[in-house]
């Protein structure tokens, strides 16, 4: 291992032990270069050392680029951290979390994940699926999760009943809530262990994990192979054709997405919904798939759904740089800073003004990709954008019209807009007034 390599090595790397790295450097290939690879491109997926915002079911997670965490939103179970069950419609700072140092956050149905840049994992909310009528049990404070402390984790994805922890060595492990879902193992329904995923995946180290759907758990992983290529496996509910292999069979164990090999693409990073999936690859092309509901995988048709990935031709020469999918809408974000939105529009979350009866716009749902001219408006460069994409299915935000966005500039300043009742949109609306249809600046600075 070169000087001039070492010097780029990411911090999660020196923090390896020897044998550690040795095991990383034989699951490259037994290249330095491909561990290298591994790590720059995980780093850029899970965002690690930069500030992100998490829009979820009714609530609002927040990180700052220095590790603090801001909440707002429902908090029927907790699931803001705050160490109540307080509603809250303005910015939150969990101050418990102060000195800690959190770099990824994640947010289930009542349930929220923060991890930390030791790799340790923060847990608050739902402690257990309770069914529809009932929160059950929760804890309202962040929380070490005891069951992975021996091992550095470097993202959390949250389910309604489900979660996964990505390790820093590219391995995925499941662990369910207290029902009988499994996903990628098969372990007795009392069993609360994070599980590792079934030897599918091979060889493989996987770079970043989405875990979208309450209802209809499935997972979704950008994972790079030994030989430098770059694959996307699914795993869970195939319903709608979301698992991307060309039919609706459930998989219990993990699948690489062949199509995408077929088309001779590089995936660079995923994002998923509740019923669609999206995948931006190397030449800034965004392919969707999955159920078309309310236009949200981007193609000018009625199909109700596509099984396998497609090129969103309506994005036409846009290079896109970040995408996002939400509920039942999807948002990509291009080189230049321009974001494009399609999908539903019940809750006046997708940055433009829809006028009825428009070519392409249907009484809910907007099928060909528009340019987000409020978003536009701001005159300021968007990084990343954060759409609901989880359910809540013991609350009221499962549905389209519940959904809310939030745009991240590259000043680190943080817009909101869409659904607003519960607070998450980080302001107190007027009395009456349920969703905002342009952005409005959060008072948080995330820099």
């Amino acid at each position: 291992m070169g000087i001039a390599i070492n010097i780029y090595y990411p911090e999660n790397f020196k923090s390896m032990k020897q044998e550690e790295k040795d095991s990383l450097k034989q699951r490259c290939g037994g290249s330095w270069k491909f561990v290298l690879m591994y790590l720059l491109i995980g780093e850029k997926n899970y965002h690690r050392g930069k500030s992100q915002v998490v829009a979820g079911p009714g609530l609002t997670i927040a990180v700052t680029s220095k590790g603090d965490v801001y909440s707002f939103g429902a908090n029927s179970s907790g699931q803001l951290g705050l160490g109540d069950t307080e509603e809250q419609c303005e910015p939150c700072l969990i101050r418990s979390l102060q000195g800690i140092g959190i770099t990824q956050a994640a947010v289930g149905s009542r349930r929220t994940m923060l991890v930390s840049d030791t790799g340790s994992v923060y847990a608050f909310g739902q402690d257990s699926y309770a069914g529809l009528s009932s929160r059950g049990t929760y804890t309202s404070s962040p929380k070490v999760v005891e069951l992975l402390k021996d091992v550095f984790v470097v993202q959390a994805s949250v389910g309604g009943y489900l979660s996964a922890v990505l390790y820093r060595e590219g391995q995925v492990y499941t662990f369910c809530w207290g029902r009988d879902e499994r996903l990628g193992h098969d372990s007795d329904p009392t069993d609360l262990n994070p599980r590792l995923l079934s030897e599918p995946l091979e060889d493989a180290l996987v770079v970043s994990i989405i875990f979208p759907s309450a209802g209809n758990c499935y997972l979704l992983m950008l994972a790079y192979q030994p030989t430098g290529i770059m694959s996307v496996y699914s795993v869970g509910c195939g319903l709608g054709g979301k698992l991307g292999h060309g039919c609706t069979t459930n998989l219990t164990v993990p699948r690489m997405i062949e199509h995408l090999q077929a088309l001779n693409v590089k995936p660079v990073s995923i994002a998923a919904g509740a019923f669609h999936c999206a995948v931006l690859v190397s030449d800034g092309r965004v392919f969707t798939w999955g159920w078309h509901y309310y236009g949200c995988l981007g193609h000018d048709d009625e199909q109700k759904s596509i099984d396998l990935p497609t090129a969103v031709a309506g994005l036409g020469s846009v290079k896109a740089r970040y995408v996002s999918a939400g509920y039942c809408s999807t948002f990509v974000v291009a080189e230049n800073g321009d974001v494009y939105s399609f999908g539903c529009h019940l809750s006046h979350n997708l940055g433009f003004q829809v006028c009825t009866g428009a070519a392409g716009v249907g009484d809910a749902g907007e099928r060909i990709p528009k340019l987000a001219t409020q978003i536009a408006a701001l005159d300021e460069k968007a990084v990343q954008i954060s759409a609901t994409n989880t359910l809540d299915w013991a609350g009221d935000s499962y549905v389209p019209d519940h959904s809310h966005t939030f745009v991240l500039t590259e000043s680190g300043r943080l817009y909101s807009l869409g659904a607003g009742s519960k607070g998450q949109l980080g302001v107190k609306l007027a009395e009456g007034q349920k969703t905002r249809p342009a952005p409005d600046r959060v008072a948080i600075d995330l820099a």
